[in-house]
């Protein structure tokens, strides 16, 4: 399972998981992580049992192996066990280059499922339209926009968000349940400006400003979404490597918060890090009355985040 997009590789690798136990419902299923692989682990459970259980062996992080678990796999491409179904999850990266190339040429039955980031609107409302239709539920073209439209950065909150319309709102879903669910959902749209602004897109960030702020919002939530993401940020960034699923726990973050930190960071040092801190203490003071014009006062944070610290505003100088 390759590429970045987590939402699609696990709903894939769950899929897998649920086939393989129809076929076997004893399936034994075990989790490695390829980080901190220790040598010899992967052979140890895909050798035969004495009671002969299919066995689902799934690896996470592969894009950061150890060099013992990259010379393990690629052993095992040469001998696969029976019954056994092993899955890697490469996120992307060049590390592990050799082994994705021996299972893209099918070494060992091998086989590749790519997950590829969905990026567009109408990529999105594909993924939205394919879960309605899968669940034989019918939703309108105008509720599709707008449930994308108020969960564009994030698939797995668009993706659980199309859970809970099914789950909880009967028939058709049409605009006004969309409203109903999500309308009043501000700090989906403070989020928005967030994220364009954390990933150095500056322009699209004050587009998503501009609309942010006809739609309702206040500067205040818009301010707290940005401290949100920054603190989650800097947490991750001052942290030891390890597994995301290891990290979570201790930072107090989910799995997938500590995933999307790690590509925020992207372009990010440390002493951009510290701009961007100081410059939220500047906006949260502003919006919160210190000065006249709130709005001013997050275009100048935008613009900090947005040249990831490398620009100081007025007030940080």
């Amino acid at each position: 399972m390759s590429g970045p997009e987590d939402v699609l590789a696990d709903r894939a690798i769950s899929m897998l998981r649920e086939f393989l136990r129809t076929e076997d419902p004893a399936l034994e299923v075990s989790d490695l992580d390829a980080a901190g692989y220790p040598r010899g682990e992967l052979l140890t459970l895909a050798s035969p049992s004495l009671f002969g259980e299919s066995r689902l062996i799934r690896v996470s992080g592969v894009e950061h192996a150890s060099d013992d678990f990259l010379l393990d796999a690629l052993g095992y491409l040469e001998q696969t066990a029976s019954d056994t179904t092993l899955v890697l999850r490469h996120r992307g990266g060049v590390r592990g280059k050799k082994l994705l190339d021996a299972i893209r040429a099918g070494t060992g039955g091998g086989v590749e499922i790519v997950c590829a980031e969905l990026k567009k609107d109408a990529e999105k409302q594909d993924f939205v339209h394919d879960e309605f239709r899968a669940a034989g539920r019918r939703i309108t073209p105008g509720a599709l926009r707008d449930l994308v439209g108020a969960f564009s950065d994030d698939l797995a909150e668009l993706a659980a968000a199309c859970r809970q319309l099914l789950a909880d709102a009967p028939g058709d879903i049409d605009e006004r349940t969309v409203a109903r669910y999500y309308g009043g959902r501000v700090e989906t749209t403070a989020f928005a400006v967030a994220d364009a602004a954390i990933a150095g897109r500056h322009g699209a960030a004050l587009v998503a400003l501009r609309h942010a702020l006809e739609s309702g919002a206040d500067p205040v939530p818009i301010v707290g979404a940005f401290a949100a993401k920054v603190r989650q940020m800097a947490k991750v960034a001052g942290a030891p490597r390890g597994g995301s699923g290891q990290l979570a726990s201790s930072l107090g973050m989910a799995p997938w918060q500590v995933d999307r930190a790690r590509r925020d960071l992207a372009g990010w040092d440390d002493e951009g890090l510290g701009r961007a801190i100081e410059a939220l203490a500047a906006a949260d003071a502003a919006v919160k009355g210190a000065e006249r014009d709130p709005v001013f006062a997050l275009e100048r944070l935008i613009a900090v985040i947005a040249s990831r610290g490398r620009v100081r505003s007025a007030s940080t100088r």
